[in-house]
Formats: structure tokens, sequence, C-alpha cells
């Protein structure tokens, strides 16, 4: 009966207005009695309400539903690139550059090949997932329901959250420490970070188009900011730095921030898809991934080399030395105090660019929240929006003190069950699918969809990689500690574990259940 309840609330497509603004009107389930039913009853007015609202308003009112090909639109393959360049041409990706040198005490060199490459491979994943968005109309983790199952699939979605938030978090802590430097102290950093979150908030809520219209133009903002911060910032890296330790150290070191890289790239691969499900079906998949790639590819790389070059001199630069003593976000300001008054203008634009960051990631995880079960996707995506924006609002006052540690917990974790999932995706796809037609019609009807028993095993399987081999503050695995000078080896072995376990259990799910 839970199955039909949620069902119920999306099940008529035909009922969904042309464009990125529609949405179907929900109706719960006649036959449902008892307080279930009346809750549902509640959150669909509620929602039929809102939606008129939306209609009104222009917001978006569409939430996980499916875009059936008819209500896609003709849209500029450009526009993918820009958005990914805009998303992640921000402070928060230099800060995590910065820990090359800081925390993992590497050379500039070791540290900035380890950025590059780490970066780009996990570009890689984004853009694979991202080509699925047109093909299927779907969102990313409703897809994930065709590889991991209905249910288990909303592991996924609570991980994703998780991710969204925290990078709602980190961001806005890191908006609200420049604005309060470059104020002197006068704007405090609580108030600094309300600023970021509300500005984030009405992005985010207003949907596709003004997202889209949003990142279409703050690449460019960004980019001369980050010109400036080369040119005042430039002269004074040292990049004869060497790397600090033993060899076994260093290269331990090495692999844990290639790592770090990785993890700060393929964090977007659960959203990947969301931001293309109103591209046509027919969409070149070489383009939307070359698009993608390119996008991220450039951004990614260009933001952490630059935080590498800083996290080089910070201890011969007495001035960044204090600044860094204070905040993360006080480092990024004193890299423009070069240029006086104009620095502290180029520093307040780099505040406000991490909310370009912030936005694609509070819309995700709205949607999140919606796939979660019938109560959520009654519940209108602006309304999600919402509480997304208070969680980590209140995340970010409470955790504005200690974002490199943030960091340095936080990114690894995430990419740890990301590659279990996209190693998952991939033998799906390319061993037992072949090249056979999805029915993205029956994203919503768990008796049409895998149950996922074979994938939710193997990812649980896939964890133990790396509960044995990461090499984090808050525990060292088996394997990493026995490795001389320690070293984080858990997406590594994640992705081995998952990839040897997944095949033999499918192919037994298969024989036995057959779907």
């Amino acid at each position: 009966m839970d199955q039909d309840l949620e069902k119920s609330l999306s099940s008529s497509e035909e009922a969904q207005k042309k464009g990125p603004g529609s949405n179907e009107v929900l109706d719960p389930a006649a036959e449902e009695v008892g307080s279930s039913s009346t809750i549902i009853s509640k959150l669909s007015s509620l929602r039929r309400w809102l939606n008129h609202l939306e209609s009104i308003t222009g917001i978006e009112s569409r939430g996980i539903e499916r875009v059936p090909p008819d209500e896609r639109y003709e849209a500029s393959f450009v526009q993918m690139l820009l958005l990914w360049l805009s998303a992640n041409l921000t402070a928060n990706n230099t800060l995590i550059g910065v820990l090359g040198p800081v925390a993992y005490g590497l050379g500039f060199t070791d540290a900035a090949l380890c950025a590059v490459f780490g970066g780009l491979l996990g570009c890689v994943g984004v853009a694979y997932v991202g080509t699925w968005g047109p093909r299927s109309g779907n969102r990313t983790l409703i897809i994930a329901r065709y590889f991991m199952g209905y249910y288990p699939s909303r592991i996924c979605c609570l991980l994703n959250m998780v991710i969204m938030l925290g990078y709602g978090m980190i961001d806005c802590v890191i908006g609200g420490q420049i604005l309060s430097a470059v104020s002197d102290g006068r704007m405090t950093v609580i108030v600094g970070i309300i600023v970021v979150a509300i500005v984030s908030w009405l992005v985010a809520t207003f949907g596709m188009r003004v997202f889209q219209a949003y990142e279409r133009y703050s690449w460019l903002p960004q980019a001369i900011v980050l010109a400036v911060m080369a040119g005042t910032a430039g002269p004074k890296f040292d990049v004869t730095t060497q790397s600090i330790g033993s060899a076994e150290t260093v290269n331990g070191n090495r692999l844990s921030f290639f790592s770090l890289a990785l993890s700060c790239s393929i964090a977007w691969a659960p959203a990947g898809a969301d931001y293309y499900v109103y591209y046509p079906a027919n969409s070149p998949r070489w383009k939307i991934f070359l698009m993608t790639f390119v996008g991220l590819g450039l951004a990614i790389p260009i933001t952490l080399l630059l935080g590498v070059g800083v996290g080089s001199a910070i201890q011969a630069v007495p001035e960044w030395q204090d600044a860094y003593n204070i905040s993360p976000g006080n480092l990024l300001e004193a890299t423009y105090l070069p240029v006086n008054g104009f620095g502290k203008f180029c520093a307040v634009v780099a505040a406000l660019g991490v909310i370009a960051n912030n936005i694609p990631g509070t819309y995700s995880a709205a949607l999140a929240f919606q796939i979660l079960g019938r109560y959520g996707l009654a519940v209108p995506r602006s309304v999600w929006t919402t509480v997304c924006v208070i969680i980590y609002t209140a995340c970010a006052l409470g955790g504005r003190n200690s974002l490199f540690d943030i960091f340095q917990n936080f990114l690894p974790l995430m990419g740890y069950w990301i590659v279990i999932w996209l190693t998952i995706m991939l033998e799906e796809d390319l061993l037992f699918r072949r090249g056979k037609p999805y029915d993205w019609g029956v994203w919503n009807d768990w008796k049409r969809l895998p149950l996922g028993i074979a994938a939710f095993t193997a990812f649980v399987i896939g964890w133990v990689g790396p509960i044995i081999g990461m090499y984090q503050v808050y525990y060292i695995g088996p394997v990493a500690r026995a490795i001389a000078g320690g070293c984080d080896l858990g997406i590594y072995l994640g992705i081995g574990f998952t990839f040897f376990a997944y095949p033999p259990l499918r192919a037994l799910e298969l024989w036995k259940i057959g779907r």
C-alpha cells in the first residue's frame, strides 16, 4: 500500500503543463484509509495550492517527476559548459588546493600534479553521469533506481543529501569569512553566512530557468577576480618547495591529496544529470560528456592550482600567515592586499562567487528530499529548498571555525560511496544491459524496477574497502595503517571490492528473480 500511495502522487505525466515550470497535480490514492491517507491528502492539498502560487510567480514547480520528450526544449550545449564553469570557478575549490602543501606537506610540483590529475579524473565520472539526463528525462537519483533498485537507491539519496548540504555549509562559511575579512570585522561571519544563504535560496527556489540564467553569466566576474589573484599572489608562490618526509610518507601523501582532489570534483556525480532533464532525448551523448568535462576540467584545475600556490607560500609571507591563523576566508582576502581597495572589491566578488557553487547543490538537495518517500514527494521542491537552506545555514553557523577540518574529513568520505555507486552503474549498463533499452516511464513503479538485492549487497561489500583502507583523523583502517607513512586507499579498495562482488551477485539475482 505504501507503494500505491507513492505511485498515486506522481502517476499522471499527462497532467503536466509544457515547460520547466510545469508539474502534475498530485492526487492521493482514494482507497487508502487511516491517518496515512489523511496526511497525504493534506500534503497534496498544500502542493496543489503551492503549484498555483508557483504558476503565478514563475517558480519551477516540477520536482522529481520525469520530463517527457514532448516537454523538452532545444538548449545550448555551451550552457552545459558555462554551468559547470560557473559552479566550480569558486573560492571553495581554491581552499581545497591550499591543503596540498599545508595539510599534506607536499611541494608545489607534487601538489600541483596531484590536484590537476585527481580533479580531472573526477570530472570524467560527472560527465558520464550527465549523459543520462537527456536520455532519460529523470533526475540523477531517480536514474539510480534502475541500477540500485527502488529502495536501495534511497541510501544513495541520503548520502547525496549529506554532500549537497555539506557543500552548502562550506560555501556559506567561506563567503561569510571573506565578507567579514573585507569589512575588517565590522560585518560578522554570522551575517556574511546569512547573506550567502539568502541569495542561494532565492535563485535555487525559482528553479531551472533562473538558475541556468545565473550560471550562464556568473563565471565571468569569478574568472576576473581569480585572474587578479593570480597577478597579486602569483609572484609570491614558492614553486621550488619540496615535499616533506620520507619517500614512503611523501608517496602516501601524494595519493591522499590526489584522492582529495578526485573527491572534490566527483562529488557532483550524484547530481550530474539533474540539470539536463529538459534537453531533447536525442541530444548527442558525446557532446553532453564533452561539454560537462570541459566545463569542470577548466574550473577545477585552475582553482586548485591557485590554492596550491597560495599554500606553498603561506609560511614565507607574514601577512598570509597571520590571515591563515584567523580563518581560511581571511587568507583568500589577504591575497588581494597588493591592490588595496580594488582588492577588497575582488574579495567581495570572490565571496559572492561561492553562491554559484551553492545554487546547484541546494537545488539537488531539495530533489533528494522528494525522492525519499511519498511524504517528501507530496511537498513541493520550493519548500524543500527552504528546508535545505535552513539546515546548512544552521550547520555553517555552528562549524564556522573548523573549515579546513571539515574539508579534510568530509570530502574523502563522500568520494568513497560515489565511486562504489558508479562502479555498480557501469557494470550494470555495460555487462548486463548491453545496449538494451530502458523503460524510463516506470521510474516510480517498484514492481518493474530491479529489486536491487545484488546492488545493495555489492554496495555493502564495497564499503569494506574504505573501512580497511581509509586514512583519516577520525579513523585509520588496518591496510592504511600497515603502509609505511600512511596512505588513504579507501577509494581504490572500494572500487575493487565492488568491481568483483557485483557481477556474480547480479547474475544470481537475474537467474533467480529475473529483474
